[in-house]
């Protein structure tokens, strides 16, 4: 059982119960459901995944003190913790998780400002363009189970519009670290008999080459390793994803290196048709540095252009 149905399936079985049973006046400002770190927010969880932070739970998204004061979140909390220990042949964990609390009850504003630093409501673009990629993409993961009064979903649909300039900032950086990594650096290391820089250069074309394609799609790449699991979810990602992954898995051996330099450049060209099918570029060449800096060109407040161009990078 993936890990969001089985947080859906516990909450259903014994959250909705002690909710309504319990805290009936505050159903209607309460927000349920599963998102932020783990496999299992994203549904890519396997058997693997179950050797840590995997138990049955769910996330109850509390408004601020104003609304839901200091004693009645103590009081969910408690209520939340005599839950039933085991559902469906898995056992809540009696330790806190690696890497923080992850199920139970949650202040909104927390939850975020551990996330990307603040409220989404409250993100300037100088945040927007500070947040790492990953980290957008957690806030936004998962799904909510019920949220009556929207204050969990409205600050996520903020964060599923990351605005214009910012994605172009973004995405400008990530070209030209291509440019740089892929297309000049990974040949110049092979010249210089330096295998092992090559082989870096590849891997660094690529980390930036799954960042433009989410990009691209006016989406977020999640943490590393998940990352070609998501690309394949994206329009084109299994042809993406599968090249990528042969830049990866292939070495820098006299024998495939103008093979690998090929599939580089036949990549690069790849991106650079989407650049021009969404008008992002005014370049007409095959050197992605160029398109990098157009991208930059086309970015429409001046004080976002003139930032450097891996500002955000």
């Amino acid at each position: 059982m993936k890990g969001l149905e089985l947080a859906r399936k516990y909450y259903e079985t014994w959250g909705i119960p002690m909710l309504r049973d319990q805290f009936p006046e505050y159903l209607e400002i309460l927000a349920v459901g599963l998102t932020g770190s783990g496999s299992e927010c994203y549904g890519y969880d396997d058997e693997i995944s179950r050797d840590h932070d995997f138990e049955p739970g769910f996330c109850i998204f509390l408004p601020g003190e104003d609304i839901v004061d200091r004693r009645t979140a103590f009081l969910l909390e408690r209520a939340y913790a005599r839950l039933p220990a085991e559902f469906e042949g898995f056992r809540r964990q009696k330790l806190s998780p690696v890497g923080g609390q992850r199920h139970g009850v949650l202040r909104i504003d927390e939850f975020f400002r551990e996330k990307i630093g603040c409220l989404p409501e409250a993100m300037t673009e100088d945040d927007w363009l500070r947040v790492p990629e990953y980290a957008l993409a957690e806030a936004v993961n998962g799904e909510i189970f019920r949220d009556p009064a929207g204050l969990m979903e409205d600050q996520r649909d903020i964060l599923r519009r990351m605005p214009e300039d910012v994605r172009k900032k973004r995405l400008a950086g990530h070209l030209l670290i291509m440019a740089q990594s892929g297309q000049y650096n990974y040949r110049r290391c092979l010249l210089h008999g330096e295998r092992g820089a090559a082989q870096l250069a590849a891997s660094e074309f690529v980390r930036h080459a799954l960042a433009a394609c989410f990009l691209l799609e006016r989406r977020t790449a999640p943490y590393y390793k998940w990352a070609f699991r998501a690309l394949r979810e994206l329009p084109e990602g299994n042809a993406d994803a599968e090249a990528l992954e042969w830049l990866l898995e292939t070495g820098s051996e006299p024998m495939i290196s103008e093979e690998k330099y090929f599939r580089i450049e036949q990549f690069s060209s790849r991106i650079i048709s989407r650049l021009q099918e969404q008008e992002l570029t005014r370049a007409v060449c095959g050197d992605l540095e160029k398109h990098a800096y157009s991208v930059n060109d086309e970015i429409s407040d001046g004080r976002i252009r003139n930032l450097h161009i891996l500002c955000c990078i």
